[in-house]
C-alpha cells in the first residue's frame, strides 16, 4: 500500500481470520499410557509414574 493511497482511502485493520481463531488441540505425550506408566523407557517418566502410583495409593 502506498502512502498516498493510505492517506486518501485510509487503512483498514481487520481481525484475525476464522481459521487462526479456532482452538486447536495441543499435541502432548503427557496423557498417553506409556508416558503415564513410565513404560517407554525414560528414567524421569518412571519416577513420575512412581510418584503418581504413590499418590493414587495414598489413604484418602
Amino acid at each position: 500500500m502506498s502512502i498516498e493511497q493510505a492517506m486518501t482511502e485510509g487503512i483498514v485493520f481487520r481481525g484475525a481470520s476464522e481459521k487462526s481463531q479456532s482452538k486447536e488441540r495441543v499435541k502432548t505425550k503427557a496423557k498417553k499410557k506409556a508416558y503415564v506408566t513410565g513404560a517407554h523407557g525414560s528414567g524421569s517418566a518412571k519416577m513420575k509414574a512412581e510418584y503418581r502410583r504413590r499418590r493414587a495409593d495414598r489413604h484418602k
